[in-house]
């Protein structure tokens, strides 16, 4: 039997209340909460609908940073001693880092297969779980996104302001390939707009030396190897194949087929 009327029910939707009303109504039907006193049961009901609305926002930053290992977990992260400067310590910190207003950088360098993109997706997923926004690209997706809308000066301005208001921004293959030159302008927008107050994540193989050489104007280079560098800390992979690591355990399971 449903304690309230829809006319109740309508005034708790005019108050943005209705998954209050809602669970609160279950509350109050429960007969093990006959005794229960009525501020303890709106109390319960106001925490599940605080958790619920959150848990549902986690569930959305994730969805929209479009990280490629979606269940990665810092939790669950390989320490193995080979493993370069991963180390519990290190990453509890950036599990609960405060990345609105942390305006730092981060440098993930590594040969590839070391794992640096799932080790970015699970501090990007913790960050999420804190309540920031996240948004992963790959380098060379992002320059063809970016020469993709520069003739739309709508859907161009939207993208860069979502670039560079994002609390992390997480780029994937820094300049493993040279950029186009028709990004590179695009490129420095964005990290001098987030420069010294929001930080960006990059993963590469190579280190700023080389970053240089991969972008043809020299200024330009300078600027943007110049504001990812000198304000950011530095996670150094070690020489682990955490790749050739995980086709193993695939290949032992009892479902891997060749």
């Amino acid at each position: 039997m449903t304690v309230f009327t829809s006319e109740d029910y309508e005034k708790f939707r005019t108050l943005r209340m209705t998954k209050v009303a809602e669970l609160l109504d279950e509350l109050l039907n429960d007969e093990s909460n006959e005794l229960v006193a009525p501020e303890v049961l709106i109390r319960q009901a106001v925490d599940q609908a605080l958790e619920i609305r959150r848990s549902n926002r986690i569930e959305r930053l994730i969805a929209h940073a479009h990280f490629p290992f979606a269940d990665a977990a810092i939790e669950e992260l390989d320490y193995r001693q080979d493993r370069g400067e991963l180390n519990k310590v290190r990453m509890s910190r950036y599990a609960t880092n405060d990345w609105g207003r942390d305006s730092v950088n981060v440098i993930i360098t590594g040969m590839s297969g070391s794992g640096k993109t799932h080790l970015a997706c699970a501090i990007g997923i913790a960050a999420c779980h804190n309540g920031h926004s996240v948004r992963y690209w790959r380098m060379d997706d992002l320059s063809l996104k970016i020469l993709s809308v520069q003739s739309d000066h709508i859907a161009h301005r939207e993208l860069l302001d979502q670039l560079k208001d994002v609390d992390l921004l997480i780029l994937d293959d820094f300049l493993t390939v040279g950029i186009d030159p028709r990004a590179t302008n695009n490129l420095f927008a964005i990290l001098a707009d987030r420069d010294r107050r929001l930080p960006t994540m990059v993963l590469a193989q190579s280190g700023p030396k080389y970053w240089l050489d991969m972008i043809h104007d020299r200024v330009a280079a300078d600027s943007i190897v110049n504001r990812l560098a000198q304000n950011s800390r530095r996670i150094s992979l070690g020489s682990f194949d955490m790749r050739r690591e995980q086709t193993t355990k695939n290949r032992q399971t009892g479902d891997h087929w060749d």
